[in-house]
């Protein structure tokens, strides 16, 4: 099960000195939307699996990111995970979803997991990428937007209303969609459990991955620059009773403004 830690949607962001990154000091930090459903829909196939006298599979939470996202990983723990497996390590800062994916592509693998989870896209650059790099590496099945999952069976979302079911050999890699069910809430018992379940962190060496390959150095996206957005201009008040008047000064408006 992997997981991302982004900015909460209602926060502030503002652009650090750098001029590439946001200034993330004072930024209230969450796990991204999909990736919670992603998370649930792990925690229901193993309540599942213990339901029908299968034993109970581990399920292990990973993510990528500096020591902050401890944070997210003990959530994790607490809503319901085994364990987690934190990669932090200054080679792997400022990746993009392939050099991200290359990384949590070897911890899944150094765990032989039959299964991996992760949301459809973030909530901060929704790129949609990372589970794909990783089922690429691991030239493993995978399915994008992923709205049920069965016994390797899957019910995947398409375009125009429609769903494609899909049956996957495993091991295999779904990315699932937000939406797919109501993630719960840790309860307090499930918090004080996380400070004692097992939390690993790896970097490069542990991994065996070169550092070349993974961060900043690895990646196959630069930024450059961010900017924020120019504030639009005022809007265009037309006044009067008369509808056809109206539209007329609307219409004249548009050509002069050669957008129509």
């Amino acid at each position: 099960m992997c997981i991302k830690q982004v900015p909460d949607s209602d926060a502030h962001l503002r652009i650090a000195d750098t001029g590439r990154h946001i200034d993330d000091r004072e930024v209230n930090w969450v796990i991204s939307s999909c990736d919670l459903c992603a998370l649930e829909e792990a925690l229901l196939l193993v309540e599942a699996a213990e339901e029908a006298g299968l034993g109970r599979p581990e399920l292990i939470a990973f993510s990528l990111g500096p020591p902050r996202v401890e944070e997210a990983l003990r959530k994790a723990l607490a809503l319901g995970a085994d364990r987690a497996v934190h990669l932090v390590d200054a080679d792997f800062q400022g990746g993009d979803a392939l050099a991200d994916g290359r990384a949590l592509a070897a911890a899944v693998d150094r765990e032989a997991c039959d299964l991996v989870l992760a949301g459809a896209q973030s909530d901060d650059l929704g790129q949609a990428a990372t589970p794909a790099v990783i089922a690429g590496l691991l030239g493993r099945p995978y399915a994008w937007l992923v709205m049920a999952v069965g016994s390797a069976r899957v019910v995947r979302e398409l375009e125009g209303g429609l769903n494609e079911v899909l049956r996957l050999g495993l091991p295999a890699v779904l990315a699932v969609q937000a939406g797919i069910n109501k993630p719960r809430f840790a309860s307090l018992r499930g918090t004080l459990q996380a400070r004692t379940k097992p939390l690993e962190t790896v970097d490069c060496t542990t991994l065996g991955v070169e550092a070349g390959q993974v961060g900043e150095a690895g990646a196959g996206i630069e930024t450059t620059v961010l900017r924020v957005p120019p504030t639009g201009g005022g809007g265009l008040l037309i006044e009067g009773d008369a509808p056809e008047t109206a539209a007329a000064e609307l219409l004249a408006h548009l050509e002069r403004e050669a957008l129509l």
